[in-house]
């Protein structure tokens, strides 16, 4: 799905020169410990509930700043709204400052779902009242994509050129699945607007814009980009020689959500098909019929063999998936707290403790947006 932007503040930036108010540990505690809990709706809803408390009412910074953390987190890996939501609390307070409030952002849905995972491995997924139960949840969770979708087209892109390449990035990404589409579609759209945009005049933000730290150093910001290539390189290395089992089960469960994480770009929506395909593995099974002669399709491998067979390597249920995704659609928080219930329901699955699947895909999941 498209990511919604902050409402335009160029009328205001004129006047924006301060002051602005000066933060503590105590400031960022006492916003963000309960913030998660309202923040429902998406992305879009996260930016402009942030937009509204930080920059209107508490005036922690200005709105040119505001809108370059913005920027920076549409550009970059993983979901906006927590990368956005962890940049707050940094240029605060630094590095302590950026994890107090991006953790207390993601708790409540960390939590929620979490537990959710650990009742999930319980559940009879064929059971007809629970069939029913997933299928009207699912209905709702697809319902909010759709209006999310048409919501956020509609404010991001105001003239033609923005909405024939919303149009032309929503029909690729329909046809194709490829993880590199979604780079090259953004890279493409960067191309065509700053071409169109050239001749316009750069504003520049005035003053310091409420800025009391960087966060990171420049090499301390190095050392963080290679150690997100070097986690990345290993993890990727490690799972190609090893196999699923025993103790190694972790591993491809972090490794899966790390490199998911890494290629994501467009928010919590564009990772599912991803993470669908990592954790319920499909065969392509062909039969010959009358009318349309040898017909394919793509079937999950627990639906081709008896339970317990090795050659079942899908790690749940479709079931178990979507009536997840329905959940974690009504949940406050990014929807990448959805690899919290993924990483519960798989370990319980395996035979290991809940926790060691949540730590292993939440931080996989949401740890290259971070470091990076």
């Amino acid at each position: 799905a498209t990511k919604d932007a902050p409402k335009d503040a160029a009328a205001e930036e004129a006047g924006e020169q301060g002051p602005y108010a000066e933060v503590g540990y105590g400031d960022i505690f006492k916003q963000f410990i309960l913030l998660g809990w309202t923040a429902f709706g998406g992305p879009a809803a996260h930016i402009a509930l942030f937009q509204k408390v930080f920059i209107e009412q508490l005036k922690w910074f200005g709105a040119p700043l505001f809108m370059e953390l913005f920027a920076l987190g549409q550009c970059l890996p993983g979901p906006t709204s927590t990368q956005v939501s962890f940049a707050l609390g940094l240029i605060k307070k630094g590095i302590p400052g950026g994890i107090m409030s991006g953790m207390l952002f993601q708790y409540p849905g960390l939590l929620m779902m979490s537990l959710f995972g650990w009742a999930a491995d319980s559940i009879d997924f064929e059971l007809d009242v629970i069939k029913g139960l997933v299928a009207g949840l699912s209905a709702v969770g697809v319902a909010l994509v759709v209006g999310a979708a048409i919501s956020l087209s509609m404010k991001v892109c105001p003239d033609r050129e923005t909405r024939m390449l919303c149009l032309l990035s929503a029909v690729l990404a329909y046809m194709y699945q490829a993880a590199w589409l979604f780079v090259a579609v953004i890279a493409f759209g960067g191309v065509v607007t700053t071409i169109r945009d050239r001749a316009k005049p750069v504003k520049e933000a005035p003053g310091k814009e409420g800025i009391e730290s960087l966060g990171a150093s420049k090499p301390l910001g190095g050392l963080l980009v290679i150690t997100w290539a070097v986690v990345l390189a290993v993890s990727i290395s490690l799972r190609n020689t090893l196999t699923y089992e025993g103790n190694n089960k972790p591993l491809f469960w972090f490794e899966s959500f790390f490199r998911s994480g890494s290629i994501i770009f467009g928010g919590g929506q564009v990772v599912l098909p991803l993470l669908l395909n990592e954790v319920t593995q499909y065969e392509t099974v062909c039969r010959d019929t009358v009318l349309d002669g040898n017909v394919c399709e793509r079937v999950p491998d627990y639906l081709l063999y008896p339970k317990g067979d090795p050659r079942i390597n899908s790690w749940m249920t479709e079931q178990q998936f979507l009536a997840g995704l329905a959940i974690s659609q009504g949940m406050p928080g990014p929807l990448f707290n959805f690899a919290a219930y993924l990483g519960a329901v798989t370990a319980l699955g395996a035979g290991w403790n809940a926790l060691a699947g949540i730590a292993c895909t939440w931080f996989g999941l949401f740890g290259p947006g971070i470091l990076l």
